[in-house]
């Protein structure tokens, strides 16, 4: 009887494991075929893309073939699930399509905003839910994961907030760059105070995010052993720029972060935080802001990157709708190729070309529906 009764979900993803079942037995050029009809179908009948990550195998048919490819998942701002699971559902979901992935990526980035009062169920929650991904799992924290304890559990769960490793000839540093300056001290704040103070994100109370004077050294320190040719990927929660102050999309000293990594040739920063599709490119450095699978940010009313190919409005009535998860391809050349895997929508690539033309070369489709 339960099999009679099949949702439209399921039958979704029974026809979809079908189809790339199909894909795995077929040759180059067949494959070429069957994805572009695919594809052309999805439009042809005014379809959504459903969550998926099929297109990015056609653009590696095309040419683009990475060095090495990463996933992430990142702002998962999860509560006890006692008390709410859509976000639960949410993180799930981005587990199951990254395991999915096949090849496997080599590494997948958790990209902060794990918890979203940084309580200790929020965060052995977040922890035990990844430890289902398939690929090892690197952390990065946010603001959510921090100020109640100060980073206590999160260090115990998952060790340093900056470190930083090599990988097939990448340098990469991860950075804790969701510091401030002491807020809460003279006015006598408790630990949820200080908490829900920095999650409310617009307040008038809080000082501004930055990777602070310590950590700017350990980086100078960390980054002089390194070749000057070797590309440098940076992850950081909030964007390593000044994007919109009143919203806290803003790192106090990210011109001293950037002087630090002007000496290279290739220069990649992903920063979580925004919730959004986010383009940048400042000199040397070309930035991707991350998707969250908790919900989206609108775009702010000022400051926004002119490279950013902006979002549609979410449906209002869809949980995943805006949200999503992604894929990263490590070029040959040391820049990066960005999939957004938005759910409910068709996926997104921006590819390292476009950034480094200043948008002159590959934008990527612009939106025909209103952004936000």
């Amino acid at each position: 009887m339960g099999n009679k009764f099949r949702s439209i979900e399921t039958k979704h993803h029974e026809e979809r494991d079908a189809f790339f079942k199909d894909l795995q037995r077929l040759d180059r050029r067949a494959f070429m075929r069957v994805a572009g009809i695919s594809a052309g179908i999805v439009a042809g009948l005014g379809l959504r893309t459903p969550h998926s990550f099929q297109l990015v195998n056609v653009a590696e048919a095309q040419g683009t073939k990475p060095r090495f490819s990463f996933a992430y998942i990142s702002d998962t701002h999860l509560y006890e699930q006692k008390l709410n699971d859509r976000f639960v559902r949410a993180i799930l979901k981005a587990v199951d399509d990254v395991n999915a992935l096949d090849p496997q990526p080599d590494f997948v980035l958790f990209g902060g905003d794990l918890a979203q009062l940084g309580q200790a169920n929020e965060l052995k929650l977040g922890a035990q839910i990844l430890k289902s991904v398939k690929a090892p799992v690197k952390m990065m924290v946010g603001e959510h994961d921090w100020f109640l304890d100060m980073g206590e559990l999160w260090r115990e769960l998952f060790g340093a907030p900056n470190y930083s490793f090599d990988h097939k000839g990448v340098h990469f540093v991860v950075l804790n760059s969701i510091l401030e300056k002491d807020f809460w001290t003279e006015k006598k704040l408790t630990p949820m105070e200080r908490m829900k103070i920095v999650a409310g994100l617009d307040n008038g109370l809080q000082s501004r995010f930055e990777v602070g004077g310590a950590q700017r050294e350990w980086m100078k320190q960390d980054l002089a052993k390194v070749d000057k040719k070797t590309p440098v990927i940076v992850f950081s929660h909030s964007p390593l720029y000044k994007y919109y102050k009143p919203w806290n999309f803003w790192t106090d000293d990210a011109d001293e972060v950037q002087a630090l990594l002007k000496p290279f040739e290739k220069v990649t920063v992903i920063h979580g935080h925004t919730h959004q599709l986010l383009s940048n490119q400042i000199g040397n450095i070309s930035f991707h802001g991350m998707l969250s699978t908790a919900w989206p940010w609108p775009y702010a009313p000022e400051g926004l990157p002119k490279l950013t190919v902006q979002m549609n409005r979410p449906d209002p009535f869809s949980q995943f709708d805006g949200c999503g998860n992604g894929r990263m391809d490590v070029l040959e050349s040391g820049l990066v190729d960005k999939l957004y895997n938005l759910w409910e929508r068709n996926p997104i690539t921006v590819r390292a070309s476009y950034l480094a033309s200043n948008g002159r070369q590959d934008a990527p489709p612009r939106t025909k529906l209103p952004s936000y």
